[in-house]
């Protein structure tokens, strides 16, 4: 018995499913074979995911901030997912103090047409800040971290601006969460 003419003119890969029932196609076979071989050489080479850094004191008092920032909650999850140190309310149970001096976001007008429709805008995201011990010795004198965005804007799809302008505001938020771990992890000695 000779096989059906759509069948012969398959390519053998394509046929191989059709003749064993239950039978994984090559492709999906193949493609798990290349994801455990990358798995394999990330783990090799010592990659690792990014971690919470760990910073050299205990406790840390988070204050300045305004009621409900959601820069505050990111930072103090941070914080508090590192495994050396926690988010204390009170100034007598904290070996260091964070300081908020300003958290603000700004946005303002870039350019606009003759019409004066707005087509630009420039989004920013500045914290201000300092480290001290409660006694007040500084650790980390007044720092400035500033961020800044471009974003076009159009009337029409107000909407999606708008989303678009809360995600850039998380994303520099974000960034500067990491770069207050960073310069907290830098701190030596108390």
């Amino acid at each position: 018995m000779t096989a059906p003419q759509s069948l012969r003119s398959c390519p053998r890969g394509a046929r191989s499913g059709l003749e064993r029932p239950g039978a994984r196609p090559v492709a999906t076979v193949q493609r798990r074979t290349v994801l455990a071989a990358a798995a394999a050489v990330l783990a090799g080479c010592g990659f690792e995911l990014r971690r919470a850094p760990e910073l050299r004191f205990r406790s840390i008092q988070l204050i300045g901030f305004k009621a409900r920032s959601p820069l505050a909650d990111e930072l103090r999850m941070n914080i508090d997912s590192s495994k050396t140190t926690l988010v204390v309310e009170s100034a007598a149970q904290a070996q260091v103090v964070f300081e908020a001096l300003t958290d603000v976001r700004e946005r303002s007008v870039v350019a606009s047409t003759a019409a004066g429709q707005v087509r630009e805008l420039t989004l920013r995201a500045r914290l201000n800040f300092r480290l001290r011990t409660p006694a007040g010795k500084e650790l980390i004198p007044a720092t400035e971290i500033l961020l800044s965005r471009d974003m076009s804007y159009s009337e029409s799809v107000a909407l999606a601006k708008e989303q678009e302008e809360a995600q850039l505001f998380r994303a520099m938020q974000s960034d500067i969460v990491a770069q207050v771990m960073r310069r907290l992890a830098a701190v030596q000695s108390l």
